[in-house]
């Protein structure tokens, strides 16, 4: 990734259903719905906030998990239940007074293609349909809810220098003891 192209990215756009998980409902037997995230895509989330950049939800399903996974991760910028894509999309931009270009999205499915073209970085994860892949700028080696958002948060910070400062907030002394 470039290092330019990621320095721009201050909006960090999320599909759920796919990319923050696998894809696959669970319902139960009173039609009560579940979803399965990926532990590691939720401190990526929260490494990229301490950045001071954002993270913004636009979805077509609606569900009392993913609200409760937005409330536990700070998430403010939640379109859920949004068929058409692009009206949610416009107005996080709008809310945020960020340009698409200091945006990247990722997604796995048809109707996340109108975002990540008109994002700076479209980002697709490794199992998205092909025609998600083909117009992104970048794919994942990572699947929907096996980490593919930590690895895009990942990969957008080490072009930016930043990860390794994040690595040591965290390890600290450990890693200068062992580094010399």
């Amino acid at each position: 990734m470039a290092p330019e192209t990621a320095a721009r990215i201050r909006l960090l756009c999320l599909d759920v259903d796919g990319v923050m998980t696998d894809g696959r409902l669970f319902l139960d037997a009173d039609g009560r719905e579940t979803k399965c995230f990926h532990i590691h895509d939720g401190l990526g989330i929260r490494l990229w906030q301490s950045t001071g950049r954002q993270v913004a939800i636009v979805t077509g399903r609606s569900s009392k998990p993913l609200r409760d996974r937005c409330a536990e991760l700070g998430i403010e910028l939640l379109a859920d239940g949004r068929s058409d894509k692009r009206p949610a999309w416009e107005d996080i931009l709008r809310t945020t007074g960020l340009a698409a270009d200091e945006a990247a999205m990722i997604g796995d499915d048809l109707p996340d293609l109108p975002l990540i073209m008109a994002a700076g970085l479209g980002i697709a994860v490794a199992n998205a349909v092909p025609e998600v892949k083909a117009a992104a700028d970048w794919t994942t080696s990572r699947s929907g809810g096996d980490g593919a958002v930590r690895e895009a948060i990942e990969a957008i910070l080490v072009a930016t220098g930043e990860w390794d400062t994040l690595v040591r907030q965290y390890a600290g002394d450990l890693l200068k003891a062992r580094d010399q």
